[in-house]
């Protein structure tokens, strides 16, 4: 999978129309540029269990500034609220990791994802041998083509507004994901939703949530390189700001089947965030101004000339500082004939970009229709999941029972 561990500021408001249309472009322009038909560059243009955690604006009435009755989960659980905000989430032992899908919990710690630590963080990569990626079942395609990525333009708040970096606390140390803004059916122009891959936020069967999972959308908003960022300001790396998770959702699959190479759980390996700002009140997609509707009809491969994948590689030859995207015909993986089979496009995108959006253009609208999840070691293709009933039984929980929170 492609996750990657961790090691001036625009202005906001008016950016939906410009954002959902640079990603609209940016794939149309791609996809002219592979020399695609007319009928390439139209199709080109762009059940699982819930978990609650803490309050991120620190309004509620408990203890330490957390929401009401959080503390008392986080007691019941054996964990120290004030102990945990000083680093008593660094304890990963078996008992203290807690894996069920109610038990996610993730108090805010304002200011941990500081510009140095932002930078650190390294990919969360989930990678499937030659073998498990050549396993014929009657419905994998023959192995694309790599396809270069190309870095997005700058800045991306008018190019890719949607797409940030996901990053979280593992026992491996600091590690970073990609994500984006989707669409809340049920609060339309103020979501606070985000799309990722299940292994950015929990381990799958020998694990359990990861901790301190927050999302920054347009990270580095300018890709400045490394040298250009050696004092940078969060507003430089957080232009709109560090967003925690306050709820999350992931499939029942990923958290009984995933493993390190993806395993029984990568045809569901997919998450949906709920975040509230460290600071401020307005919704992400208000102070974002862009957030993209998630296609759930999980069109065959064979029905969709061209997917693009957005998101930012971190293992080399990539730093994790700026953002790429890939775009290609979509092929079929399967890795067993009791899973769904999966989306897969020639890509050379490393650890990072799990979890980065893949988008397609129906109707003329740009929707979200997969997310990066496993790759080979080569680093010449990606794969994504179906987005069927059960992963839109997901997103309408966490909309419907925490989305307006």
């Amino acid at each position: 999978m492609r996750s990657t561990p961790v090691s001036a500021a625009p202005r906001r408001g008016r950016r939906t129309a410009l954002a959902a249309a640079g990603l609209v472009t940016a794939l149309t322009l791609t996809a002219t540029a592979c020399g695609g038909s007319e009928q390439d560059e139209a199709d080109a243009k762009p059940g699982g269990g819930t978990s609650e955690t803490a309050d991120a604006g620190g309004t509620g009435g408990g203890e330490g500034g957390l929401a009401a009755g959080l503390a008392d989960r986080l007691k019941e659980h054996g964990i120290d609220v004030d102990r945990w905000k000083d680093g008593g989430w660094k304890n990963w032992d078996e008992d203290k990791w807690l894996s069920e899908a109610k038990d996610f919990v993730n108090p805010v710690i304002e200011g941990l994802w500081e510009p140095d630590r932002m930078k650190s963080a390294k990919e969360a990569d989930k990678t499937v041998t030659t073998k498990d990626a050549a396993a014929d079942q009657g419905a994998t395609d023959p192995e694309p083509a790599p396809v270069e990525a190309v870095a997005e333009k700058k800045p991306y708040h008018e190019n890719a507004a949607p797409v940030g970096k996901v990053f979280f606390d593992s026992p491996e140390g600091s590690m970073v994901c990609s994500g984006t803004v989707i669409k809340d059916v049920n609060h339309p122009g103020k979501s606070n939703l985000v799309w990722t891959a299940g292994h950015c936020v929990h381990a799958g069967g020998s694990g359990g949530w990861y901790r301190n999972i927050a999302f920054v959308p347009s990270y580095n908003d300018y890709g400045k390189s490394e040298a250009e960022l050696a004092n940078a300001t969060t507003t430089e790396m957080a232009p709109y700001g560090t967003w925690w998770a306050d709820w999350a959702a992931t499939s029942d699959q990923w958290i009984k089947g995933g493993s390190d190479s993806g395993g029984d759980g990568a045809a569901y390996d997919y998450s949906v965030l709920h975040v509230k700002p460290e600071q401020g009140g307005k919704s992400l997609e208000e102070t974002v101004g862009a957030a993209l509707e998630v296609d759930f009809s999980a069109p065959s491969a064979t029905e969709v000339s061209s997917m693009g994948a957005w998101g930012y590689p971190a293992a080399a030859p990539y730093n994790g500082l700026e953002m790429f995207k890939c775009l290609d015909r979509p092929g079929r993986l399967s890795l067993s004939p009791s899973l769904p089979t999966m989306y897969r496009i020639g890509c050379t995108m490393t650890g990072g970009s799990s979890g980065g959006g893949w988008f397609r253009v129906v109707d003329g609208e740009t929707r979200l229709v997969s997310n990066t999840s496993i790759g080979p070691l080569e680093n010449t293709w990606l794969a994504g999941p179906q987005l069927g009933p059960s992963a839109e039984a997901m997103y309408q929980n966490m909309s419907r029972t925490y989305g307006g929170q």
